[in-house]
């Protein structure tokens, strides 16, 4: 193994722009580990191969035995994968989480605030923070929202927040997710294989605890139940089992201990939900909603949805159902309106940002585009709308036809597209096929809202299993680690 790990480190050395996790930015050649996984890459080295690859098959009977898996639509080889998990964890040390702790509050507060605000007063817009049309002709908008009330005031009540760390090692945060954001299974069984296939691992170090998740989900969301309800009732609202993140929906249910429902299961009456159960009605106080807006309620929304409950806007307006993420906390999150979250921080809460963005061209102003245009192979080019690694490239990995067809693209729409210059993500080292090698990742921390915020220590970190690729979502071939955050010495 120990050969195995030197070729990770020249590996790394080939890439100069990337901060790679275990080495940092020392040179590599003849570096020791930084401090937080000399212990981890001590043990690492004293592993065969073959030692490895039998707990790499052990870990995918493992995620098949729970069905840990995810729908990719359009997928010749079938529409059902297992998301590939990696043996080498991400290691965090406590002053870097402590920093990231700090910035994610900070921005998932005035994230908060925005929403409230936009659906209210709009004092952002008067004041000319951000450009008006960007959020009343946002295709996330919901006009529907306007004037209602939510408990504390809370509307994103699950944010994952993907950061990336790059340059020389700064954490940016790479994209705001509000609507229904999923990984977070994937990162309580991902800490389960890890323990029971290395159980010895966490007896060296003192890795901050995730599995707790569910009881911390389950209590923020009871937090924001309706007033004057003291025992609330939360259930979790699925499209159904072919939806990609199925087993998420499922899991968190069955982890709460509270009833996974579809659109069908519920019905509304007098402005308060039912689901329909053997015992006769029960109400719902809290919708854990894993369905997007379009589909909520076909009165409002899409007439055609079948996914659906027929009077949950009624309802919401009452104030008689909390909808956890509520309708229209899309507007936050759409990939236009995230180069203003620092000026969000500013405005609402009177402080600097604690996390950078990336640097960002909006293709909607000629200037913008006319630079965007000129260097669409150094440039990473996204919809603002888009989700998944999907309706994005990645110019210095494009080819001359893929150019051509975004330059297309933006001349026909610019308002649609937004540019960023290509991070080099950093690395981590990763057991593939050919040993171990370095690949991209990033991190997605979770944050839960409700009478208080509590994140769990670390998050999902993802990994784009291909060679040199940049893109980690599971959909375009990555895959997720174990991430580890150490606690320090009592």
């Amino acid at each position: 193994m120990a050969s195995l790990l030197r070729s990770a480190v020249a590996a790394a050395v080939k890439r100069p722009p990337s901060v790679d996790e275990v080495m940092g930015m020392a040179p590599r050649d003849a570096a020791l580990p930084l401090a937080h996984y000399q212990k981890f890459w001590s043990w690492l080295s004293s592993q065969s191969p073959d030692a490895m690859d039998r707990a790499r098959t052990e870990a995918d009977l493992f995620f098949r035995r729970v069905g840990i898996t995810f729908n990719v639509y359009g997928d010749e080889q079938g529409t059902e994968r297992l998301i590939p998990f990696d043996l080498i964890p991400r290691i965090l040390p406590s002053h870097e989480w402590q920093m990231l702790d700090r910035g994610l509050r900070q921005r998932v507060t005035a994230l908060n605030r925005f929403i409230h605000d936009i659906y209210h007063h709009q004092e952002i817009l008067r004041a000319n923070v951000i450009p008006r049309e960007l959020v009343l002709q946002n295709a996330q908008y919901r006009a529907e929202m306007q004037g209602i009330n939510v408990p504390s005031d809370i509307y994103a009540h699950i944010s994952g927040i993907d950061i990336v760390r790059a340059g020389k090692g700064e954490f940016y945060v790479l994209e705001d997710n509000l609507r229904v954001p999923s990984g977070v299974s994937y990162m309580i069984e991902d800490r389960k294989a890890m323990m029971r296939l290395f159980p010895e691992l966490f007896a060296l170090h003192r890795v901050a605890p995730v599995e707790h998740y569910p009881d911390m989900l389950l209590k923020h969301l009871r937090s924001v139940a309706p007033g004057g309800i003291s025992e609330p009732t939360v259930a979790v609202l699925t499209p159904g089992s072919y939806n990609s993140a199925y087993f998420e929906h499922a899991f968190l249910a069955q982890q709460m201990g509270v009833e996974l429902v579809e659109g069908q299961d519920l019905f509304v009456s007098e402005q308060r939900v039912y689901m329909k159960t053997t015992r006769g009605p029960q109400r719902v106080d809290v919708l854990y909603r894993r369905i997007d807006d379009d589909f909520l309620d076909p009165q409002i929304f899409r007439p055609n949805s079948t996914l659906g409950v027929h009077g949950l806007m009624q309802a919401l307006r009452a104030g008689r159902i909390t909808i956890c993420n509520a309708p229209g906390t899309g507007v936050a999150d759409d990939k236009s309106i995230y180069p203003y979250v620092p000026e969000m921080i500013r405005f609402y809460l009177g402080e600097e940002p604690l996390l950078a963005n990336v640097p960002t061209y909006l293709c909607r102003k000629p200037d913008d585009l006319a630079y965007v245009l000129d260097h669409l192979d150094e440039l990473v080019v996204k919809e603002t709308h888009g989700a998944g690694g999907y309706g994005m490239l990645v110019g210095p990995c494009a080819s001359q036809a893929e150019i051509e067809k975004f330059r297309s693209l933006l001349v026909q729409n610019p308002a649609s597209y937004i540019a960023q210059p290509t991070l080099a993500l950093s690395t981590c080292p990763t057991f593939v096929a050919s040993g171990v090698a370095p690949r991209h990742i990033d991190l997605r921390p979770f944050v839960l809202s409700g009478e208080e915020m509590s994140i769990v220590p670390g998050g999902l970190t993802r990994v784009a299993l291909r060679e040199g690729s940049l893109v980690v979502n599971s959909s375009q071939g990555g895959g997720t680690k174990d991430t580890w955050v150490l606690q320090d010495a009592a």
